[in-house]
């Protein structure tokens, strides 16, 4: 219990390294006095987070993936440790880019968890944010995928603020991940309209696809960012280019003009 303290005591102080040491201690302690084994579970949760603070991600990866794995074994996967165990294995995946081992896991735990705990639990909304990242932080995400990953932190941003605060650590984190892919959706969607506009061969309704892209995100943009954000500049700047595309298309050149008058 006293190191416990200690070790919990030096992280909240940010003294990662003295931490890892006392709780290394307290591990080798614990497994030499043949500690509980959900004791020693805890403390390698504790040990593999101050892996992950220090950035030994695959330290904490293969302490994640061994607590998790010893947790289905020694409490079942419908109870509240061992989701929290699989949340924290596939949060460690996202971190190290393994994106289809973490949907896989999340797609078979959440609906576990949504319908033992409930929908507002927090190992819950924890695993459905995780689940959220591993959409829109993979590099082959689709628009869809990002799309999905927007909805699904909406959701849970609404529920965490009304089941636990608007100051609580989880909702202001499922804040900060719904701007980051918000601002990757536009961005996407940016991106395909000037793809559109400034191909060689555009057509009209090409031009007028992209003018209206640019119109819809560029309003949310402003919503969400707001006027002064580079996004919605880069937006506006795209929208005036692609406005001028397009009258530049529709208006006839002065000669035609003139030789439909004659």
């Amino acid at each position: 219990m006293a190191m416990s303290q200690l070790g919990n005591g030096l992280i909240d102080a940010k003294q990662y390294e003295d931490a890892l040491s006392v709780m290394e201690a307290e591990l080798s302690m614990g497994q030499r006095l043949g500690d509980d084994e959900g004791d020693l579970l805890i403390v390698k949760g504790n040990l593999s987070n101050t892996y992950q603070r220090l950035g030994r991600s695959e330290e904490a990866l293969r302490m994640r993936r061994d607590v998790y794995s010893r947790r289905l074994r020694l409490n079942g996967e419908e109870h509240e440790t061992t989701f929290s165990a699989a949340g924290n294995y596939a949060s460690s995946l996202v971190d190290l880019q393994r994106f289809e081992k973490a949907k896989s896991l999340l797609r078979r735990t959440i609906p576990v968890a949504q319908r033992v705990l409930g929908y507002s639990n927090e190992s819950t909304l924890r695993m459905r944010k995780v689940d959220a990242r591993a959409l829109y932080e993979d590099p082959n995400a689709t628009l869809d995928d990002v799309r999905e990953a927007v909805t699904t932190l909406v959701e849970i941003e609404r529920t965490a603020r009304r089941v636990f605060g608007s100051a609580h650590p989880l909702t202001t984190g499922i804040g900060e991940d719904l701007q980051i892919a918000r601002a990757w959706l536009l961005t996407m969607r940016r991106n395909y309209a000037r793809a559109l506009y400034l191909a060689a061969g555009a057509t009209l309704d090409d031009v007028r696809e992209a003018v209206t892209t640019l119109e819809e995100i560029e309003r949310i943009a402003r919503r969400v960012f707001g006027g002064e954000h580079l996004l919605t500049k880069d937006i506006e700047r795209d929208l005036r280019n692609a406005r001028a595309a397009l009258r530049a298309r529709e208006t006839p050149p002065a000669g035609d003009t003139a030789e439909e008058g004659n």
